[in-house]
């Protein structure tokens, strides 16, 4: 019985993330976090424009309080909005803006769509990018794509500094599966080597002196004289 309360409590957590995601809008959302608190249900919503998500005067907000309310029974939800300052680092919103383009523009033109966010998010800083796309890009049969620049971890344990997501684009010649892994420039890699640059040149400059200091003249040999 326990097992079933709580995969039921998962699916209802699901299912509150995805209607929050779907009433404010593809592009908009990151992610959605539910915590329970004892005052109440505490949800910080993750995204890059919160002016958009908040609406004039709080209306967004305040409908999106109600309609938790009403439709999914929660007794006092209180919203949060998290601003995302760098949202080319962010996975989902990548995503997220590569299947709304391919939904705008159609999928003859996803080779400039994919190129065009992966030199966007590399010229951002990040380490590394990979982006694959599945569908009807264009031909009848389905195919993968794969677009990648810079240095991605996937050995070990590389969730804790590999941002993933992925999302849904629907095209008219089918839905487009889209994956983005990104690795934030922020991401603390253990096998980092780090090059001090004034510290080589440094050496250089100490080596150099010391090699003048310590540099004796050639004597030539002197030339026998003829009797």
């Amino acid at each position: 019985m326990e097992e079933r309360k709580t995969i039921q409590f998962k699916k209802d957590e699901f299912t509150i993330r995805e209607n929050i995601k779907k009433h404010l809008g593809k592009g908009k959302v990151s992610r959605v976090i539910i915590e329970y608190t004892p005052v109440g249900e505490k949800i910080i919503i993750s995204t890059h424009k919160p002016g958009l998500v908040i609406g004039r005067k709080g209306e967004r907000i305040e409908e999106l309080t109600r309609i938790l309310k009403t439709k999914f029974k929660l007794e006092n939800p209180h919203i949060e909005i998290d601003e995302i300052t760098e949202p080319e680092f962010d996975a989902q919103l990548m995503a997220d803006e590569i299947a709304l383009s391919l939904e705008r523009f159609g999928p003859l033109k996803f080779k400039v769509t994919a190129y065009r966010t992966l030199q966007r998010i590399i010229n951002a800083g990040a380490m590394g990018v990979e982006i694959r796309l599945n569908g009807k890009l264009p031909g009848a049969r389905a195919k993968s794509w794969r677009f990648a620049q810079g240095y991605l971890k996937k050995t070990g344990d590389s969730a804790k500094v590999v941002d993933r997501a992925q999302a849904l684009a629907q095209t008219k010649p089918g839905t487009v599966g889209i994956k983005v892994s990104i690795l934030s420039p922020y991401a603390q890699l253990k096998d980092k080597i780090v090059i001090d640059e004034k510290l080589i040149k440094g050496l250089q400059e100490n080596s150099e002196k010391f090699s003048k200091e310590n540099k004796k003249p050639i004597s030539k040999p002197k030339k026998k004289e003829k009797k």
